[in-house]
């Protein structure tokens, strides 16, 4: 049953008389509680924060004052109390909740200004199973709640980021805040819950190894405001979830212009895409346009790797975002800057490359410390209409699949291995996906068909067009690898696969017409593997 309201009009202007001061992180405290003292506001505080405010000489009072109960329970009892969320919750025009706390002694607490336990950060951390649960706040966001619901007569801040609009509303208004600058704070405030709430949910779904709970929330904290998502009519903003994985969302910007909407999610799957390659298995470059690769490639040195994953589409190319697994070295450098390129995103760069880089000032540059594990587990979330799909992350590898030969002839050595490499860059292409592979480099790709003949068909085309660009006698498709990343349903786009040159092909297997398909491999003696596992993406 709804609570029913007495209608009580909000004041616009609340004057600060006493402020409770309650965080985790300390950054900018001193300066704020200065600022406070200075509007004659009264100091309550609480643990580490009052020991930090007392020790910088400023009169503030101990909330076990206010309580009468001391901090007990190790700190996990110390505001939850009457005289704390009464102070926060009382309407100061109701005559009935002014009577209450003039019976219990209640004082009105007008700004509360709270951050939380930070754990956000020790789960990042990968914090054992106690240590992270000591880290869920309590009291924080009772306190925070209580504050937002009655922000018609109480500021909120839980973002050191806005002390100083605090302090210059302060200044400006006479040591008072307005009704539109309280109603901003507790939006704010509500959403800091519902993203701390968030992350530890999910890391409960996770610890318990819980596949789907019954709630399901994604939380994220904004990174920057953009100027427009996909298209210049969409609003759009960056948010963080706090996932400890190297990527774009962790990366540092060493320069360039600030990314945009297309350019994030091209880089995410980029990078995601030569993840696959670890840095101990050689020099790889991926290049991504329009979240599809356009050539992959490993090399004997990481510029060599950058060319040969050009050279499979260098008109696709333009304006992509490259990919590398391995420090970008002087070398790299000056090949890359030779053609427009939107991103660069890498596990770290040499000064050398930095200066190199530095002369496309627009180029952006990312550095991320590491590569993502294709293993890893975590979610994946994609919205429709009134609902939230997630899943795990498609965390299958190609080297913990078993491989089931189902053809009259085996693969090569020389073949086996680039059927591997093909299916690993498949995993990465937009469904209906084919990937023709030689010698460690991509020969043609096709992506996002509606058949999977016409993905082999352009596929081919594009090998073809490739070889007519570097000059080639034939193109690379002609004694090649390839992958599709679901099964072939009938022998069509084999055939064709085949007619571009293909001598052995990898695919999950499961269609009902497997036979047709695997006949059809044995009349044209070419080589066929089964993974078992399928990599659809939409």
């Amino acid at each position: 049953m709804a609570v029913a309201s007495k209608k009580i009009p909000a004041p616009d202007r609340v004057k600060i008389r006493t402020a409770l001061l309650s965080v985790s992180d300390k950054a900018g405290i001193i300066e704020l509680a200065k600022a406070l003292t200075e509007q004659g506001v009264k100091l309550l505080s609480t643990g580490g924060t009052h020991k930090a405010i007392a020790a910088a000489g400023l009169a503030v009072t101990d909330v076990s004052e206010v309580t009468g109960l001391p901090e007990i329970m190790d700190g996990r009892v110390k505001t939850l109390h009457p005289n704390v969320h009464g102070g926060l919750l009382a309407i100061r025009d109701d005559e009935d909740h002014v009577a209450a706390m003039k019976q219990h002694g209640i004082e009105g607490i007008d700004l509360a200004v709270i951050n939380l336990y930070p754990f956000e950060e020790v789960r990042a951390a990968g914090g054992d199973y106690p240590t992270t649960v000591e880290n869920i706040d309590i009291g924080g966001p009772a306190m925070i709640r209580a504050s937002a619901k009655n922000h018609a007569y109480v500021a909120i801040v839980t973002d050191p980021a806005d002390y100083a609009p605090l302090i210059d509303a302060l200044k400006a208004n006479g040591g008072e805040t307005d009704y539109a600058f309280r109603q901003k704070l507790a939006a704010k405030a509500y959403a800091r819950t519902a993203a701390y709430d968030t992350a530890i949910s999910n890391w409960f779904a996770e610890a318990l190894e819980i596949e789907t709970p019954a709630y399901r929330t994604i939380g994220g904290v904004l990174k920057e405001a953009m100027r427009y998502g996909e298209n210049p009519h969409q609003s759009a903003g960056f948010y963080v979830t706090g996932e400890n994985r190297p990527g774009v969302a962790t990366a540092t910007l060493l320069q360039g212009k600030q990314l945009s909407y297309n350019n994030i999610n091209d880089t995410d799957g980029a990078f995601e895409l030569i993840g696959e390659f670890s840095a101990d298995q050689g020099p790889a470059c991926a290049i991504i346009k329009h979240a599809n690769p356009c050539g992959v490639a490993t090399g004997s040195t990481l510029r060599d790797a950058y060319l040969r994953a050009l050279a499979c589409d260098s008109t696709s190319a333009f304006g992509g975002i490259i990919a590398l697994n391995q420090l970008l070295d002087a070398e790299t450098a000056e090949e890359i800057v030779k053609l427009f390129t939107e991103v660069i995103i890498a596990p770290d760069v040499s000064d050398e490359a930095k200066a190199i880089i530095a002369a496309k000032k627009n180029l952006r540059l990312l550095v991320t410390g590491g590569l993502p594990d294709p293993r890893s587990r975590g979610i994946t979330a994609k919205t429709v209409a009134g609902g939230l799909l997630v899943q795990t992350r498609d965390n299958g590898v190609i080297e913990d699949v078993d491989l089931k030969v189902v053809t009259k002839r085996a693969p090569t050595e020389m073949e086996l291995e680039d059927l591997k490499f093909a299916y690993k860059v498949a995993k990465h292409v937009k469904s209906n996906a084919i990937v023709y592979a030689k010698d460690g480099q991509t020969a043609g790709i096709g992506a996002g068909q509606m058949s999977r003949i016409d993905s082999a068909r352009i596929a081919g085309l594009k090998a073809q067009d490739a070889a007519k660009a570097m000059g080639w006698a034939e193109p690379m498709t002609k004694g090649s690898a390839v992958a599709s990343e679901a099964f072939f349903p009938f022998a069509d786009g084999l055939l064709s696969a085949i007619a571009a040159g293909a001598t052995a092909v990898i695919q999950p297997g499961g269609s009902m017409r497997d036979a047709e398909v695997i006949a059809a491999a044995d009349e044209h003696n070419v080589a066929m593997v089964f993974t078992g596992m399928r990599h659809f993406r939409h």
